[in-house]
């Protein structure tokens, strides 16, 4: 084997690694979304088993990459991006709209109907996201406000602040958000309604 070819595939475990902890996800929930068990992917990430085709491809697909950014392929010089959609459980479609690892990270994602009364499952992790509303009308559970935003009206938060996105009963909602580590954030805001 070539010193490039082994010098790659060497470098694909740390990467995985990466990826899989920006997402904060275990590797328990990789396995379950991939069907490679915890054990070889734990192998993988350190290096001491080299990745197949079957094994790359699934984590290509779950972490959102194609799989030239697994294994570091060369660019190709053409800087527009490859959107592949990854579907969410709840019938949500997500864009990634960056292709290089840490710092600030764009999505669109595309909600669908939400219904009225929903109760939303709040949750927080470090960081903080921005979100600017496309089409359609999104819902903001933030701490103890209740946001409506409908489309051209933004909004940035803490993401240790317990929150949630949904769509309504209008129809779909379709958002670019901005999610980065802590300290690095937009500064736009949405105020929240009223209520009467």
């Amino acid at each position: 084997m070539s010193d490039d070819l082994d010098h790659t595939l060497s470098a694909v475990g740390p990467r995985l690694k990466r990826l899989r902890l920006r997402r904060d996800v275990t590797l328990a929930d990789l396995a379950e979304q991939t069907g490679i068990s915890a054990s070889t992917l734990s192998r993988l990430e350190a290096g001491l088993r080299r990745p197949t085709l079957e094994q790359l491809l699934p984590l290509a697909r779950v972490h959102g990459v194609t799989l030239d950014e697994l294994v570091d392929a060369p660019p190709t010089g053409d800087p527009r991006l490859n959107l592949r959609p990854v579907a969410g459980a709840d019938g949500s479609t997500i864009l990634p709209l960056t292709r290089r690892p840490g710092g600030i990270q764009a999505y669109k994602f595309i909600l669908p109907t939400g219904r009225d009364g929903q109760e939303p499952q709040l949750r927080t992790h470090e960081g903080y996201d921005w979100a600017y509303v496309l089409n359609g009308t999104l819902r903001l559970v933030l701490g103890e406000h209740d946001l409506i935003l409908r489309p051209g009206e933004a909004v940035e938060f803490d993401t240790r602040t317990p929150h949630w996105f949904g769509a309504t009963s209008a129809g779909p909602v379709e958002f670019l958000s901005l999610i980065g580590k802590q300290g690095q954030r937009a500064h736009v805001r949405a105020a929240p309604t009223r209520k009467s």
